[in-house]
C-alpha cells in the first residue's frame, strides 16, 4: 500500500487530549516504521484546511472525545475530500451520544442497561426508584471515564450529577451492572477476540485505564467458545446498528445470570501501551505496526 502523505490527527481540545497525544504518537511511530510518510497534525494548533493545502492524501484519526470523535472532524474532512479512518459522520456522532445510541439499541431489542437523562430539575430520588439502585451517573458525550460516578445511595446522586455536568450539559443515569467486564475490538468490520478486564475493586477509571499496571487484561477471556462467539456477534450487531464502520470497540458486561449488557461504543479507541484494540489484535498475530497500517488502509470519504 502506498497511502501517500498521511496526517495523524492527535491532541485536539477535548478532556481526552492527553490520551490522544499518547495514542497519536504511538500511531505516528508505527506508521513511520512501516515506511509511511506520516506527520503529526494537532487540530487544536492548526487549521484543518492546511491538510488540503499541504497535500495530505489521507488522515489517521487518533483524536478522542468531542471535537474529534463526534462527527465534527469527520464532516470537515468530507468537505475537504480527504479520506479518514474510522466511522463516518453519523456513526461517530451517534456513538459519542451515549443516550441516543442506547435508545436505538433498545428500540431494536438489543440489551443495554435501563437509563434516563438527567437535568437540573430532575427528581433524583424518583429516578433512583424507577431504575433501581445502584446507578452509574455519567456525562452523555464524554470518554475515558471522565465525570463518571457509581452511586450506591440515593443521597449521593446530587454530588454525582454535579460532577458529571461539569463535563457535559447532557447527563444520564443508568442501572449499574455488577459482573465481569469485557470489550470487543472491531477491525475491518470483524470482531477480534474478547478481552476480560479486571480492574482493582472493579473500578476501571481513568487512572486504572492508562496510568497503572494494576488492571488485568485477560485474552483469551476465559469464556466458553460458543459464549464468546455469541458476544462477538452481539457487539458487531450493535456496532453496525449505530452506523459505525471500519474499526472501533464495544464495551459490555455480564450480570450475575451471565446475561450480556451493552455499555457503549468507541469509534476512535485508544492506541496507547495500555489500549485494548492493539491487545486484541496481538492475540490474532497482528502487530501494533501492522494494525495501524490495516486501519489506515480503510480510510474513506463518506
Amino acid at each position: 500500500m502506498n497511502p501517500g502523505k498521511v496526517a495523524v490527527l492527535l491532541g485536539g481540545k477535548s478532556a481526552e487530549r492527553e490520551i490522544s497525544l499518547m495514542s497519536g504518537t504511538g500511531v505516528l511511530k508505527a506508521l513511520r516504521a512501516k515506511g509511511v510518510d506520516a506527520h503529526a497534525f494537532d487540530p487544536a494548533e492548526r487549521d484543518l484546511f492546511e491538510l488540503k493545502r499541504e497535500g495530505y492524501a489521507r488522515c489517521f484519526i487518533a483524536l478522542h472525545g468531542r471535537g474529534g470523535e463526534d462527527g465534527t472532524v469527520q464532516g470537515a474532512l468530507e468537505v475537504l475530500g480527504v479520506p479518514y479512518t474510522g466511522s463516518g459522520v453519523l456513526g461517530s456522532a451517534l456513538a459519542m451520544d451515549k443516550l441516543r445510541c442506547k435508545l436505538l439499541w433498545r428500540a431494536e431489542g438489543l440489551p443495554t442497561p435501563p437509563h434516563e437523562s438527567l437535568h437540573a430539575g430532575s427528581d433524583l430520588p424518583a429516578v433512583a426508584k424507577r431504575l433501581g439502585m445502584p446507578l452509574v451517573v455519567k456525562p452523555v458525550s464524554e470518554g475515558s471515564s471522565f465525570g463518571v460516578t457509581k452511586v450506591y445511595e440515593t443521597g449521593a446522586l446530587d454530588e454525582a450529577y454535579a460532577l458529571a455536568v461539569n463535563y457535559d450539559r447532557a447527563v444520564m443515569a443508568e442501572k449499574l451492572i455488577e459482573g465481569p467486564e469485557y470489550t470487543a475490538s472491531i477491525v475491518d468490520d470483524a470482531a477480534l477476540p474478547l478481552i476480560r478486564i479486571e480492574a482493582p475493586q472493579g473500578n476501571y477509571d481513568y487512572q486504572n485505564k492508562y496510568f497503572t499496571d494494576d488492571t488485568k487484561y485477560l485474552c483469551p477471556c476465559g469464556l466458553p467458545a460458543p459464549k464468546e462467539e455469541a458476544l462477538k456477534a452481539l457487539a458487531l450487531q450493535a456496532f453496525k446498528l449505530a452506523g459505525c464502520t471500519g474499526w472501533g470497540r464495544i464495551d459490555l458486561m455480564l450480570d450475575a445470570k451471565g446475561d450480556p449488557w451493552l455499555l457503549e461504543v468507541n469509534t476512535s479507541p485508544g492506541m496507547t501501551g495500555h489500549s485494548l484494540v492493539p491487545m486484541a489484535a496481538r492475540a490474532t498475530g497482528l502487530s501494533y505496526e501492522d494494525l495501524c497500517v490495516k486501519i489506515l488502509g480503510g480510510a474513506h470519504v463518506g
